[in-house]
């Protein structure tokens, strides 16, 4: 995982750079390879993603699937457990790491962002903080879940959903911040 520059001397807030040069390269690497060798995929293709995804540093279970329309902001930063499935659209926006438990879903037009910023710096700092969603989890669509969060084994975000604290195991999640509202049984 690359640490974001000191805000202090580069100043992001006024156009510098919150990665190093290097970091901003292998993404830019990462961006055309998966434009030209993923993106036009049809869904059945899972297993070349797969395998794109792992030339660039992700850990990819056996069996999970990614859909060719996703944004992953760097691969080295992802891990995905076994048979997890990655819906159409889904943003992860890992530049802090994100670990998807095996057979969980992030559904369509999802959204992780595993990072955020120093409230109280003046130079507005980048702040890495990863996200966890745990085994046989549900991020419904167009869910959105925070900075720092972790999912425990089982838990739901219904559609639309805004998680800003950790999800307890077994238990259903919906709104805006998002609330527990039922457990779930299985």
């Amino acid at each position: 995982m690359t640490e974001p520059l000191d805000a202090s001397r580069s100043n992001p807030i006024t156009g510098g750079a919150s990665f190093s040069l290097g970091n901003r390269l292998a993404r830019v690497g990462w961006g055309l390879a998966w434009l030209l060798l993923a993106r036009f995929t049809p869904p059945p293709l899972h297993g070349w993603r797969r395998l794109v995804l792992r030339a660039f540093g992700a850990r990819v279970g056996r069996g999970a699937r990614v859909h060719s329309s996703v944004s992953i902001w760097l691969p080295s930063n992802l891990e995905l457990g076994e048979n997890c499935l990655i819906g159409p659209g889904a943003r992860l926006y890992n530049q802090g790491r994100i670990r998807i438990g095996s057979r969980s879903v992030v559904s369509q037009r999802a959204h992780l962002c595993a990072s955020s910023h120093d409230l109280n710096d003046p130079n507005f700092q980048l702040v890495l903080r990863p996200i966890t969603i745990g085994e046989q989890c549900w991020v419904a669509a167009e869910a959105f879940v925070g900075p720092g969060v972790t999912m425990h084994d089982r838990s739901v975000l219904a559609a639309r959903g805004a998680l800003f604290g950790n999800a307890e195991a077994d238990t259903i999640y919906r709104g805006n911040p998002a609330e527990a509202i039922k457990r779930r049984s299985l």
